[in-house]
């Protein structure tokens, strides 16, 4: 259950042109999310409603309790809607859940499970949405990234340790590329309201 990692959310090369490129919670979201019996998950009124766990597994995870050995990762946000709609997860999220859009059945009978995402924070690291580690759904000052061709820019470990060095470190989040210190040689679209990432070559 991982966000976007070395090889996912491709950001484009901007150094001249417009902004496109990296989007909000799910140009990458990983796993989908079923109740454990019915609509509603018995450990809330909401199916993985914020604070509550789910287990581990890349589809069919569900809700368990956060004190249980099979609890994986904690809800730190939860919408409904459709991802690629809906607001951004938070900036160290390391992924994102689909929920819904079917029916469930189980002891307390059929029903609807309402379309939504929850952005997910595992229990124990790694945590591959913190700025640097070279994953999560969103792209994020800290982070670091390389040149994939085509004008494209890929997200890797600050580290190292991906399969690909990084070559350009995002150092703040602005509203306009104006607003970018004098060392950014790229710029890096990031959503939300200070859309554009400043970065530096390393």
């Amino acid at each position: 259950m991982r966000g976007k990692g070395a090889a996912g959310l491709a950001c484009l090369l901007l150094a001249a042109g417009p902004l496109t490129g990296c989007r909000g919670p799910a140009d990458a979201p990983v796993g989908s999310a079923r109740p454990t019996s019915s609509a509603t998950s018995g450990y809330g009124a909401e199916f993985l409603a914020v604070g509550e766990c789910s287990s581990s597994g890349t589809s069919g995870v569900t809700e368990v309790p956060c004190t249980g050995e099979r609890a994986a990762a904690k809800v730190v946000a939860r919408y409904d809607g459709a991802a690629d709609d809906g607001p951004l997860c938070p900036a160290t999220t390391d992924f994102v859940l689909h929920i819904g859009g079917r029916r469930a059945t189980g002891e307390a009978g059929d029903g609807a499970i309402p379309q939504g995402y929850a952005c997910m924070r595992n229990l124990a690291p790694p945590h591959p949405g913190d700025p640097g580690a070279g994953g999560g759904p969103r792209t994020v000052p800290g982070d670091c990234v390389y040149s994939s061709g085509a004008g494209q820019v890929r997200e890797t470990a600050c580290a190292g340790s991906g399969r690909r060095k990084p070559q350009y470190r995002i150092t703040k989040a602005v509203a306009r590329r104006a607003d970018c210190p004098p060392s950014t040689v790229l710029y890096v679209q990031l959503g939300g309201r200070q859309p554009v990432g400043c970065a530096r070559r390393l």
